[in-house]
């Protein structure tokens, strides 16, 4: 059984709660953005959520690298292992901006979702939607791959299906009963359900997702805009250092939740206040600029660039009046230029 009794409601735990809860109230004024400027926001905030939740766990590819691959994901063949973790997570985020509120949280649902994740894996698919048959202890390495020491030790392969389907019983039940904040809900979920392991490979990615999902079916409807993740990769000794702080208790009569609660409250205060930063510049920015640059803006930030041959045939607007536009966005500081000649392009800054 999880027990939650011993957790600490401290000033500063309100105090980051309300503040989260007030953005959330505020986003029916804040999100009142166009429908394409909506979109675009979330296309950036997406790659960069894609990029660091795979970054997190060892992938190597930029933004920039993780960009140009959803571009031409119609291929389904992908070739090293970074490639096909990114395929997959931004698969399983598409599904999940599209249909948060028809997936129930059970654990056949979880099994789905962490299927459809390592779905092009292909060292993951004899294991892919099944809970792990060994050990997956959380361990630390030397730079030669030689395991140095176990940091922290996992639910065992065969406590790990009783203790998934406690977690995934007791999440449903405080959701009905309503008597423990969602924000608190949530926090308590991801940090059981990493101290559990449950999977072979890709808990970690697999717990990001999950947390989008709870926050959207709990009414934070502007989580798709701001990426998360991206905060916490730039957190990581705190995350890591939080998770083992509470995980290392969560087996004991008086867990201490304090130290997990707090990173990932924070976090969430990050998250809204880059989003409102973000959506006040939009403002300002677009009700300053002509239509066309507004434009031209547009198809940097969903194609990742821009170059004049695209936006002449987008627009069917003459080079010299473009050519005055691009000029006046790179002197505001909207673009930056690269490359020369034949093979100039332009990008965000």
């Amino acid at each position: 059984m999880i027990q939650t009794d011993s957790i600490l409601i401290t000033p500063e735990l309100l105090g980051l709660i309300a503040e989260i809860d007030e953005f959330k109230g505020a986003w029916r004024a804040l999100g009142t953005l166009a429908p394409e400027r909506l979109k675009a926001l979330r296309h950036v905030a997406t790659i960069e959520s894609i990029g660091s939740s795979t970054r997190i766990e060892g992938s190597k590819l930029t933004d920039r690298e993780v960009e140009r691959l959803l571009a031409s994901l119609e291929i389904k063949k992908f070739d090293t292992r970074d490639e096909q973790e990114v395929a997959g997570y931004a698969a399983v985020m598409e599904t999940i901006f599209h249909a948060c509120q028809d997936i129930p949280i059970s654990e056949n649902h979880i099994k789905q979702l962490h299927r459809d994740l390592l779905r092009y894996s292909e060292k993951d698919e004899r294991h892919r939607g099944e809970y792990k048959t060994l050990p997956n202890n959380v361990a630390a390495f030397d730079e030669s791959g030689r395991q140095l020491a176990v940091v922290f030790e996992t639910a065992t392969p065969f406590d790990t299906p009783r203790r998934m389907a406690g977690l995934v019983s007791w999440l449903n039940e405080a959701r009905e009963l309503k008597r423990t904040h969602p924000l608190l809900v949530v926090s308590v979920f991801v940090v059981v359900f990493l101290e559990i392991h449950p999977f072979q490979d890709g808990n970690g990615r697999l717990s990001r997702v999950l947390t989008t999902l709870l926050l959207l079916q709990a009414g934070y409807a502007y989580v798709p805009y701001s990426s998360l993740e991206s905060i916490i990769e730039n957190s990581k000794e705190g995350y890591y250092l939080s998770l083992r702080q509470t995980q290392g208790t969560i087996r004991t009569p008086a867990p201490n939740w304090q130290p997990w609660l707090l990173f990932f409250l924070r976090a969430l205060q990050q998250q809204t206040r880059r989003l409102a930063i973000k959506v006040e510049r939009e403002k300002i920015v677009m009700s300053s600029l002509p239509e066309l640059a507004v434009a031209i803006i547009d198809h940097a930030r969903q194609h990742g660039r821009v170059t004049m041959g695209g936006m002449i045939q987008m627009t069917a607007a003459s080079r010299n009046t473009l050519k005055e536009h691009f000029r006046h966005l790179l002197e505001q500081g909207h673009l930056i230029k690269h490359g020369a000649g034949k093979g100039t392009w332009y990008g965000l800054p």
